[in-house]
């Protein structure tokens, strides 16, 4: 008899131990994520997350979608196309003064790492941002963090959005052909895509952040970047999914705060290096300052992010955005062991 209620016993604690695993058990195992410029290092721990397998690892099948700006990737979000997106944290401000509700749920970059950069052969004309006055400026594609962050350059100097064109040149080869071809005059980029210009002699940096000093220069400290965002109903329905996301971007940041520029270069794929290895190397170098260190976004960050949108953007300055809501921390706090 008692042999008999040992078994019932074990079988209830199993039964009850069963039932804890399957209440964590991931809602949405397949999902899509869009990201404008997957190449760029600005998103390099989405390209390491997936090449290391830290997907898979937590149960994750990933479709990534790769558009040519961050625009488009929001804009897949919104229509329901994707289920989360790799994006600007800016993105989830402007979203915000609109009444949608999206939220980022861990930081990627502490800092844009976004270069505005102007032609060899106009670089003597301009002095200062005011300067950009008519010009043709291109930009990963209109309505992308590249597009903001000149946008409120030329706020700072007294000038209107409207007062230069900003023309699609993309993420990758196609902007380097843009400013090889003479298309536009100046270009707000990322690396790889500014190192290979530089190094070919083909443009001058006029604002660089991707280091603490030039962040400090430019916003007055740090300035969150690429983030993982989602719909705050999409959060609510699929927690333990969001949880899964978050772990395996906070195992990519741990990943690369230890390993070296050759590392990184054997994991991306070799179309990344736009036909350069030596040059994504140094590309990585320029830009390592600015991956976040902890996947927490400092208030700090958020209202320096408010700020510079506000300069240009009235509909983000009339909403007086609650900025609590364009982050939650809980999933990042969790992987971390907070």
């Amino acid at each position: 008899m008692k042999l008999v209620k040992f078994v019932f016993g074990a079988l209830a604690l199993c039964v009850t131990l069963s039932g804890s695993a399957n209440a964590q058990a991931v809602e949405k195992p397949n999902l899509t994520l869009g990201v404008g410029g997957k190449g760029l290092l600005y998103y390099l721990p989405l390209t390491l997350a997936e090449r290391l397998g830290y997907f898979k690892d937590e149960g994750l099948t990933l479709t990534i979608n790769d558009f040519a700006g961050g625009a488009q990737s929001l804009q897949s979000l919104v229509g329901g196309s994707v289920d989360v997106v790799a994006g600007a944290y800016e993105h989830t401000i402007r979203m915000q003064a609109k009444g949608q509700d999206i939220r980022a749920v861990i930081e990627l970059g502490r800092f844009p790492g976004i270069v505005l950069a102007v032609k060899k052969d106009k670089a003597a004309q301009v002095k200062s941002f005011a300067d950009l006055k008519g010009m043709k400026i291109g930009v990963t594609a209109p309505g992308s963090s590249t597009n903001f962050f000149v946008m409120y350059l030329m706020a700072k100097a007294g000038l209107k959005p409207t007062d230069a064109s900003y023309i699609r040149v993309g993420a990758g080869p196609t902007a380097v052909a843009a400013v090889k071809r003479g298309e536009i005059d100046a270009i707000v980029n990322l690396d790889p895509v500014i190192t290979k210009l530089v190094q070919d002699g083909d443009i001058v940096v006029i604002a660089d952040s991707r280091t603490q000093e030039g962040n400090q220069k430019l916003f007055g400290g740090n300035n969150p970047a690429a983030v993982i965002y989602l719909k705050q109903d999409f959060i609510q329905k699929n927690p333990v999914t969001v949880q899964r996301i978050v772990n395996a971007h906070y195992k990519a940041l741990k990943w690369l705060e230890k390993a070296s520029a050759e590392d990184v270069a054997k994991t991306v794929p070799e179309a990344y290096y736009i036909g350069d290895r030596a040059l994504y190397i140094s590309a990585f170098n320029a830009s390592r300052p600015m991956y976040s260190r902890t996947g927490l976004i400092p208030p700090k960050g958020m209202q320096n992010a408010n700020e510079m949108l506000v300069l240009f953007d009235k509909e983000v300055a009339d909403a007086k955005v609650d900025l609590g809501k364009t982050f939650d921390d809980r999933f990042v706090k969790k992987a971390a062991g907070m």
